[in-house]
């Protein structure tokens, strides 16, 4: 497996386990995203790739295991922390504000211009930028959310967390339910971001879509990761893809 060189290195998970209630649903969980990385967590429905998601944004009230960004231990910070910090995370239900317009959505998420380390700025997202990359939000900027398709829906969803100036963004499903245009623009944007330097974990079943965008990947069971192989040679391996993710 190819990893990310260690001073490249955005996200390092662990030995995560999460639990909903009493059932445990991660066990010892352990990945990493690089900068300009896009990462595939891949697994039928029910395998735990949303929740490891939501694990690392805190998003699951008991987990545990080491998740350290940029290399400080966040495990221990609130939701709102992480965010500040440059972890952006998009929702597979996209959660947009449907009594707000376009443009309000987008002014929610908004955070400051970002650095790395070495001082180079990260990729600054304004709307008019956001506008050229998703041209159907470009056309309705005072529709209000509840009234846009589910596609859209999903489009605001993500460019809402980039006005956040993410250095990573979890995303989950972005081509769950929507249209293959969209899929198609989601695929545009991933890899926009990724030349930009940004890290994306991904929770994706479909794995033509994963294959276009993703460099490695992670095949959960159960909870429990099963596999991991670069993207290309998980999309070759015959046996895995139907043990595992049924194709």
């Amino acid at each position: 497996m190819t990893t990310a060189p260690m001073k490249d290195t955005l996200l390092q998970v662990q030995g995560l386990n999460a639990w909903y209630g009493a059932a445990q649903i991660l066990f010892d969980v352990s990945l990493d995203v690089g900068r300009g990385e896009v990462v595939a967590l891949m697994g039928r429905n029910g395998a735990g790739k949303s929740t490891t998601l939501k694990s690392i944004a805190a998003l699951v009230p008991r987990r545990e295991g080491v998740i350290r960004f940029m290399g400080e231990d966040i495990a221990h910070k609130a939701s709102h922390q992480i965010a500040q910090r440059g972890v952006g995370f998009v929702p597979e239900d996209r959660r947009i504000f449907t009594e707000l317009t376009v443009l309000e959505n987008l002014e929610v998420g908004r955070q400051k211009p970002r650095r790395w380390p070495d001082g180079s700025e990260v990729a600054q997202w304004t709307p008019h930028s956001l506008f050229q990359l998703f041209p159907n939000l470009g056309e309705m900027p005072d529709r209000p959310g509840g009234s846009m398709s589910g596609g859209e829906q999903q489009m605001l969803t993500v460019a809402r967390t980039l006005m956040g100036q993410p250095y990573l963004v979890l995303l989950d499903e972005p081509s769950e339910g929507v249209a293959p245009l969209i899929v198609e623009q989601m695929a545009r944007t991933i890899l926009r971001l990724k030349e930009q330097g940004i890290g994306i974990l991904l929770s994706e079943q479909n794995l033509p879509f994963a294959e276009v965008v993703a460099d490695r990947a992670y095949v959960l069971e159960k909870g429990q990761i099963v596999h991991q192989a670069p993207m290309r040679a998980l999309a070759q391996d015959v046996q895995v893809r139907r043990q595992y993710l049924g194709v």
